[in-house]
């Protein structure tokens, strides 16, 4: 794989964008090729941001082309469901995903396309990368940054930019 100018890619130190290495929290499973529901692994493999969203009440837009989380927007987690893996609003009853929460972590998200839109029941949900809750401290599986850093790099990267995650 040749690397662009533009990847972020996951290094056992951080993640690099051009010549700058931000510390990076991953998965509490690891990093894996083979990603399951449920397994807290961050699945390894060149992913895709496709969105970038953000909480117009706590932070600024970051570029252009962020889209609002406004009050009620969901993130389906619902294997069975037709809308797994896809933002959805409430009222929803099946099993999902606060986007609006009361704690940061979710002010600014970078939505890649792991399992979307085309979503595989049990291949996992949506791989984010989202603000950290400490330096070192693991997620669900998806990619935490700090909050500043996750700012500069929302504001820097385009749609489509590549997310490079080695299988270590």
């Amino acid at each position: 794989m040749t690397a662009r100018f533009n990847d972020l890619i996951l290094t056992p130190t951080g993640l690099r964008h051009r010549r700058r290495l931000y510390p990076c929290s991953i998965g509490r499973g690891g990093i894996r090729a083979d990603k399951r529901e449920g397994d807290g692994a961050t699945p390894a493999g060149v992913h895709r941001v496709v969105m970038t969203l953000y909480r117009p009440d706590r932070i600024a837009r970051p570029a252009p082309w962020a889209q609002a989380i406004l009050p009620g927007d969901l993130w389906s987690d619902a294997s069975d469901d037709a809308a797994y893996n896809m933002a959805v609003r409430a009222p929803y009853a099946p099993s999902h995903e606060a986007l609006r929460r009361a704690d940061p972590l979710y002010d600014l998200i970078l939505v890649t396309d792991w399992n979307w839109p085309n979503a595989v029941p049990g291949k996992g949900s949506c791989i984010f990368i989202h603000q950290w809750r400490r330096p070192g401290y693991p997620t669900e599986g998806c990619l935490a940054l700090r909050r500043d850093h996750l700012f500069h790099l929302a504001s820097e990267i385009p749609p489509e930019t590549r997310v490079v995650v080695p299988d270590f």
